[in-house]
């Protein structure tokens, strides 16, 4: 079962990805890119040149699964260097911006309040 929470780090491969590619396809993609392990239970992110496609690899304790949303009208929003740790080659984004941007809500107008 696909769960997404605050304890896991979400990253976002910052090019345009061919949604046909399924498991080992996005795997290798990960093992090319990122400094960061395939099984460590942290969730990659995977969007179309059109933005309309999005596929969100991870590890669960029994294997891989893939969550993949289609949009039927309008675009997923690619998130700004403002909402991304970038680290060499890591573009890390924060749980709440995964889910806005699921949501298709634009990151970029939310205003966060103080607490």
């Amino acid at each position: 079962m696909l769960s997404f929470s605050t304890q896991q780090r979400y990253f976002i491969y910052p090019e345009n990805c061919d949604m046909r590619k399924g498991f080992n396809g996005l795997g290798g993609l990960v093992n090319q890119f990122f400094d960061h392990p395939l099984m460590s239970g942290d969730i990659f992110i995977f969007l179309n040149r059109r933005r309309t496609h999005l596929k969100l690899l991870m590890w669960d304790a029994t294997g891989f699964a893939i969550y993949y949303k289609r949009l039927e009208a309008g675009t997923f929003e690619m998130p700004t260097c403002n909402a991304c740790t970038n680290t060499s080659t890591t573009f890390e984004i924060q749980w709440s911006h995964l889910v806005l941007m699921l949501e298709g809500i634009e990151i970029k107008s939310i205003k966060k309040r103080k607490c």
